[in-house]
């Protein structure tokens, strides 16, 4: 698209995010109802792929029966809007059980696969699980979008995480080609060279080295700090020259879903250190009375 439309108004008024703020101007979901609000249609049209996230939860909770437990980051749903409802991917379920046609303006095409694999209980060779399923065809539905950013994120976030899986995989002495989801060129070659030291992609990824030197952090939590600050750094390098656009909308809200993770975490953690301080205390007022 040569054109692209502009949100002046709209970008100039948005707070600035950091990376370490201990606070939130607003939620995602917050966030995304300002967006229904403003965007044009064909930008909402992009977006969506990104929410997909919460459909493909949804997805995953109707055909396995049974509640998810999400982390601090998915607790914060967004606001109805496009979203799927249960009830209605219950009724893609029926429709592709019946074999009628799937609402494609609202079912996106990957879920018939989805459910057809459940149906017939059949997985493909390069998903072990339901959930690998989804997040495969997930990310390459996210890589085929016509906008390089989104479709950028898509693909880091892609190789991001079948490396670190890879990685892991090897150290705990799993199968690697069993935790490498989707099927992009740098999926395959992990797959196909599972046992070289670099899998194959050392010269092919650029953040080979950087994600490995990650991987080696001991302590989770700085870990996935930092894991999270290198997806940062990744849309702040990538979106340099958006100021009004799409894309520097797109960057803001990956960023504040970032952000929304980590507030969300120190949050319950400062809960769970009050928790033991009070406990602390009642067990020192008790102790008298035990003597």
């Amino acid at each position: 698209m040569l054109f692209k439309n502009q949100y002046y108004y709209f970008i100039s008024g948005l707070p600035e995010l950091a990376f370490d703020s201990v606070k939130l101007p607003f939620t995602t979901g917050e966030f995304r109802k300002m967006l229904d609000e403003v965007l044009e249609p064909e930008d909402k049209k992009l977006l969506s792929r990104y929410f997909l996230a919460y459909d493909n939860r949804t997805l995953l909770q109707v055909l396995s029966g049974k509640k998810l437990k999400g982390d601090a980051a998915s607790k914060a749903e967004p606001e109805p809007g496009d979203t799927l409802s249960p009830a209605e991917i219950e009724t893609a379920i029926q429709q592709v059980k019946d074999g009628d046609d799937i609402h494609r303006d609202k079912i996106p095409p990957y879920f018939e696969e989805v459910i057809s694999a459940r149906l017939n209980e059949t997985l493909p060779g390069y998903a072990a699980t339901l959930e690998d399923l989804i997040s495969s065809l997930y990310m390459d539905y996210g890589r085929e979008v016509k906008n390089s950013l989104i479709a950028g994120w898509f693909e880091m976030n892609l190789n991001l995480g079948n490396l670190l899986s890879a990685i892991y995989a090897r150290k705990y002495g799993m199968e690697v080609e069993k935790v490498v989801v989707g099927n992009n060129e740098i999926a395959r070659t992990i797959r196909e060279n599972a046992n070289a030291r670099d899998f194959g992609i050392g010269d092919e990824l650029p953040y080979f080295d950087t994600i490995q030197r990650i991987a080696e952090e001991e302590d989770i939590h700085e870990r996935e700090r930092k894991i999270d600050k290198f997806r940062w750094d990744w849309l702040e390098e990538n979106s340099l020259f958006d100021y009004f656009n799409i894309e520097y909308l797109f960057a803001y809200l990956c960023k504040l879903q970032i952000l929304e993770r980590w507030v969300n975490l120190n949050a319950e953690e400062g809960e769970r250190v009050f928790r033991e301080l009070i406990d602390g205390l009642k067990n020192e007022i008790q102790k008298p009375e035990d003597l």
